[in-house]
């Protein structure tokens, strides 16, 4: 067992082709080359190579002869439906796979543990930052990857008992074949991503895996809230006829008002759906209720997901720069209602547009006093929100903030929660949420 990652003698002797040395690449090459595995590995960038020209032979797997590899491992960033590795690999015959799937596989040589994976198209990050806080608060060894923080792989090995918190996206499930989940979860799935998938069917077909890799005795949690939750929901609990306990269906209603005002970092009716949940799944792993009401009330936000930033003048500002959809968005708007009959919400909207609308937040619109449109969506979104709301057509962030900062009244709350991507003039939405920040706490 190496002291700084995962090993394991199941990829001893074995070759594999990896494709991307990001950081789950670089861990990649790391458990392989560490596990004795014979490892070949490319990125376009020059610099990425270099770290790894000790440990593997560098060549690209869209170029070499993949006969008698036992995988290529891609990054989920790479679109199966578009990149040329996938048809290479198929005509010689060699899986694609992520590194999920090496844990996988790695799973039956580390120290006995149970592995919880969580999909959804939103709330995957709280959700997975949420059950691993009620785990470690039940001094329950444990370790949160995939999706989220650092990849697995890098990470050192649990010890006995330990519980694994996987985040997974559903690129990560298409890369991914044996996964048993001890607990496997799925909060609610709304149109994203769609450039990657044959329609919105081979979306969902792709979050519905994540059950269909678990043996019959192992736990499903489902939030039913959507259309095809509900049919992922009831299909589950069909194949597993007999060993329906493990099937367990759960709303935001579960969760009374009351209990959540004493969550202070669970606000909003999408935490709502997190908390619940995670409660179920705590519960899954036998976590007692003090232990579980406790975590929820220590629980600290994620940055970048509805992370209160600085509280100034009696003014509230809000950091949800990883809001990057309509549907993300929406529940940010609806945990801010107007006060005694008085709209007191500032969003800062925009960035690189998803989509042409902002419909799924259309419900929440009369929540909002002014909207103030960025980037590259501002001046679509502007003309969108006009007919509903005052508009202030910033472009810029920093900008969004200094006005929004000049007509806030104490009791206010100044949201960035963008609905979009940030790539128009951020490098992620961590880099829009740190600048949000910074202009924030140069006010005066």
């Amino acid at each position: 067992m190496s002291a700084m990652g995962i090993v394991s003698d199941v990829f001893a002797g074995r070759k594999y082709a990896v494709l991307g040395l990001a950081r789950s690449g670089l861990a990649t090459v790391e458990c392989l080359a560490g596990s004795g595995a014979q490892v070949v590995a490319w990125d376009s960038r020059e610099e990425a190579r270099e770290a790894v020209a000790d440990k593997a032979e560098l060549a690209d797997p869209t170029e070499i002869d993949l006969k008698g590899f036992d995988g290529v491992v891609v990054s989920p960033g790479v679109p199966l439906n578009k990149h040329p590795i996938a048809m290479h690999a198929k005509l010689a015959g060699v899986p694609v796979i992520g590194d999920i799937e090496l844990f996988a596989l790695a799973r039956p040589s580390l120290p006995k543990h149970r592995v919880v994976g969580i999909t959804g198209t939103n709330g995957k990050s709280t959700t997975t930052a949420l059950v691993h806080h009620i785990i470690e608060t039940a001094g329950i060894p444990t370790r949160m990857g995939g999706n989220i923080g650092l990849p697995i792989l890098g990470q050192t090995p649990l010890p006995e008992g330990g519980v694994y918190v996987l985040e997974l996206s559903s690129y990560q499930i298409d890369l991914t074949q044996s996964l048993d989940c001890d607990v496997a979860v799925l909060l609610n799935i709304t149109p994203d991503h769609l450039d990657r998938y044959n329609g919105f069917e081979g979306y969902v077909a792709s979050k519905a895996r994540l059950f269909a890799m678990q043996s019959a005795g192992h736990v499903a949690v489902i939030a039913t809230e959507d259309e095809p939750s509900r049919g992922i929901f009831y299909s589950v609990r069909h194949s597993r006829e007999g060993g329906n306990d493990g099937v367990v269906e759960v709303q935001s209603s579960d969760i009374e008002p009351s209990a959540q005002a004493g969550w202070p970092a669970l606000q909003g009716p999408h935490n709502a759906q997190n908390a619940a949940v995670a409660i179920a799944v705590a519960r899954a792993l036998g976590i007692d209720e003090a232990t579980i009401e406790q975590g929820l009330q220590s629980y600290a936000s994620l940055p970048h997901r509805m992370q209160r930033v600085r509280e100034l003048n009696g003014v509230l500002y809000v950091n949800d720069s990883k809001a990057t959809n309509a549907a993300s968005t929406a529940p940010a708007l609806a945990a801010y209602p107007p006060v005694d009959g008085r709209k007191r919400l500032h969003w800062i909207v925009g960035g690189l547009a998803k989509t042409d609308n902002l419909d799924e937040c259309a419900p929440w619109f009369g929540h909002v006093a002014q909207a103030y449109t960025i980037g590259e969506a501002g001046p679509m979104f502007a003309e969108l929100l006009r007919p509903h709301m005052a508009v202030d057509d910033s472009e810029m962030l920093s900008a969004a903030v200094r006005r929004a900062a000049r007509v806030a009244q104490p009791g206010d709350v100044v949201l960035l929660s963008p609905a979009c991507a940030s790539f128009d003039q951020f490098r992620d939405f961590e880099a829009r949420g740190d600048a949000f920040a910074a202009a924030v706490a140069a006010l005066e």
